[in-house]
């Protein structure tokens, strides 16, 4: 964990994004500690860094924190939704180590992920350590910057387990706080905490930073996720955005190049001029060397092929470029693709120079919060025929061209509409844990592809530069 004791401001790159949701601070300079975080305008600035954060570098060939620009491979990659090689059990690569269930304690994508987000953690304090030093009310840079906070814990949270606790900007004598690890609960009681805070703070005007619809979503989430659910506070907040009126679902493919949509809820916004990202060139083929990543596995291929409907067209297409074999890309993040997959899903041309990508990446929509609400309804049974969660399910089917109607949602009924709705968005292997079928189906994966998954690989190592740094303090997942 690489916590800073220079001043935030200084390491705070200024976010600059083609969506109108930023603001972009002033540059300043003569900065110390002593004179900044005086103002409102300041903590901004600030805050803006936090999102920065997120962000990530976009040059994968940099040692720097790339933020969410690696979470495909940790997630995405564990799920039995995509690999690097088709399932390839022969690949020791960093990369490779994921889809073979094989991961390594000094796996650098998994350290530089956990270090991002901690550096995310770590920015937002920066803006809640100083809301004391301003005059003016900042009840709403609060509550954005506790939702930031409680957004980079659940992520952390869900894939290592036990965590330090830091809740304030950490002093250099602080050590055993940075590296003792803490029980999940007392985790999951800050990212509640936080994200109440941001409910009651924010409104709706941004959809690429914190808004009251996104706390809702991400709060939905959080109780479902909880060792013992909260499925009623998880369907109350499902409802107050299904209310609201002010999202709902669009064409399929527009979702993915319409940015800012009526279905988007929170984006991470990226411009290709000066804000790019990289992560969807890696999902190509010859972009670089760390290229062809994120291949949709057959698996994937055939469950939306059978159940997908009309999202099968517009979710993948075969590599054009890989004449050897047959190689699956993700078609929802074509570099800066005009329209994606809507001239021709497999033939799309990407942009001169994929590397220079301005695709924003969704973290939360709409009909992620309609399958949410009918898991709610649910609360744990293995099916229901509830109208509210018939009319939500049917909704996203609809959507998709499969408009026969819907009189009984199954677990399995589920957990497939999810995979296939928002396949390549980070979602199925949370989606497996979270509803108890991650165990079975990821050893049935494994098995057919001769890979090695156990129970121990639902977490992920701690980075060993984490173990190695605490002298002891912080002790490693089993398995590892």
């Amino acid at each position: 964990m690489k916590y800073r004791t220079y001043i935030a401001i200084l390491l705070i790159g200024v976010l600059v994004t083609s969506c109108s949701d930023f603001l972009e601070p002033e540059p300043s300079s003569a900065l110390t500690s002593n004179n900044y975080y005086t103002t409102s305008a300041e903590l901004e600035s600030a805050l803006i860094g936090a999102y920065d954060a997120i962000q990530g570098v976009g040059d994968f060939d940099k040692d720097e924190n790339h933020g969410v620009q690696y979470e495909f491979y940790i997630t995405e990659m564990r799920s039995g939704n995509t690999a690097t090689k088709i399932a390839d059990p022969d690949d020791f690569s960093d990369a490779g180590q994921f889809e073979s269930f094989n991961v390594l304690p000094i796996n650098g994508l998994v350290g530089n992920y956990y270090d991002s987000y901690y550096e995310v953690i770590y920015r937002a304090n920066v803006v809640l350590d100083n809301l004391g030093n301003v005059s003016d009310d900042t009840s709403s840079i609060e509550a954005e910057a506790k939702f930031i906070r409680a957004y980079a814990y659940f992520n952390l949270v869900r894939l290592f387990g036990d965590l330090p606790y830091v809740d304030h900007v950490l002093s250099p004598l602080e050590k055993e706080a940075q590296f003792t690890r803490v029980d999940t609960s007392i985790i999951y009681d800050l990212i509640v905490s936080d994200l109440i805070t941001a409910e009651a703070g924010l409104d709706n005007t941004y959809k690429t930073r914190a808004s009251k619809a996104a706390a809702q979503g991400l709060l939905a989430k959080v109780y479902l996720t909880l060792e013992n659910p909260e499925y009623a506070k998880a369907q109350i907040m499902c409802e107050k955005i299904i209310n609201d009126g002010s999202f709902g679902l669009v064409d399929f493919n527009d979702v993915f190049y319409q940015e800012l949509n009526q279905e988007i809820i929170f984006a991470v916004g990226f411009n290709s001029l000066n804000d790019s990202q990289t992560f969807s060139s890696q999902f190509m083929n010859s972009v670089g060397p760390s290229s062809g990543v994120n291949y949709a596995t057959y698996d994937l291929v055939d469950d939306l092929n059978e159940f997908g409907g009309i999202r099968a067209q517009y979710s993948f297409r075969q590599d054009p470029n890989h004449l050897t074999s047959v190689r699956y890309q993700c078609a929802k993040y074509f570099p800066d693709g005009d329209d994606g997959g809507t001239t021709n899903p497999h033939t799309f041309d990407i942009s001169p120079n994929p590397r220079l990508a301005g695709n924003d990446w969704i973290v939360l929509r709409y009909a992620d919060v309609l399958l949410m609400h009918v898991e709610a309804i649910m609360a744990g049974a293995n099916e229901t025929n509830v109208g509210a969660a018939l009319t939500s399910f049917q909704q996203v089917r609809d959507r998709a061209g499969l408009t026969d109607a819907v009189t009984e949602i199954s677990l399995d009924d589920l957990l497939l509409e999810r995979r296939v709705e928002l396949a390549f968005e980070n979602h199925r292997l949370f989606d497996l844990i979270r509803l108890g079928r991650a165990e079975s189906t990821l050893s049935a994966y494994s098995v057919a592809n001769g890979f090695g998954f156990t129970a121990s690989d639902l977490l992920l190592p701690i980075p060993q530069n984490e173990v190695n740094l605490s002298d002891g303090l912080m002790t490693q997942n089993p398995g590892y």
